[in-house]
């Protein structure tokens, strides 16, 4: 990575990584548990499940706009020496970091079936459409400005891309790094991390 060099993620991938991993577990636990015939039946169980798919996403999707705007509107532009981490490594790390905490999730929503069917898987995914909701309107953000957002791999790693670890954003051209605006990979594009100045 050589010496003083900031490893940086983009913001748009850090939020979207969790998406998937959300989305078909979720479909799949609200899958089992409409099979399950619960105290409240079915019906009942698909109806809240709806209500609260609703509530994740506008709800995730809303949760701390404020401050990825105001990160945004005060991103510095970046140095020769930073370094840009490959949106399949953002993608790793966060899984690697997560994926005991998403099986537990996705158990606790099957195990809610018995209870209320199908309502805790569709939360799940409920909340993976308000995280590719949230790229997107960063992606927006990004072709407004012609720019990409970048945050420092370790303040990502300790509060996501909007926590109080981080202290700014930085800024690149919009042909950085292998992801297109909102953090969706790019056609064509190779693996590994690049420096700024490319």
């Amino acid at each position: 990575m050589g010496r003083g060099a900031d490893a940086l993620a983009r913001v748009a991938v850090v939020v979207r990584a969790p998406a998937g991993w959300l989305w078909w577990p979720g479909l799949l636990a609200a899958g089992i548990g409409a099979l399950v015939p619960g105290p409240t039946g079915r019906t009942i169980g698909l109806t809240a499940g709806a209500g609260l798919f609703v509530i994740a996403a506008f709800g995730v999707f809303a949760v701390r706009r404020g401050r990825y705007a105001a990160l945004a509107r005060g991103a510095s532009r970046a140095g020769k020496a930073v370094i840009l981490q490959d949106r399949s490594v953002t993608i790793g790390v966060w899984r690697r970091a997560h994926r005991w905490w998403v099986l537990l999730a996705f158990l606790v929503a099957v195990g809610s079936s018995f209870a209320l069917p199908a309502a805790g898987g569709l939360l799940m995914a409920g909340a993976a459409l308000g995280l590719w909701a949230k790229a997107a309107w960063l992606g927006h953000w990004e072709r407004e400005h012609d720019a990409l957002l970048w945050v420092r791999t370790e303040s990502a790693r300790r509060g996501g891309a909007a926590g109080k670890e981080v202290g700014g954003y930085v800024l690149t051209g919009p042909a950085a790094g292998d992801a297109r605006a909102g953090g969706a990979r790019a056609a064509g594009a190779r693996g590994g991390a690049a420096r700024a100045g490319r």
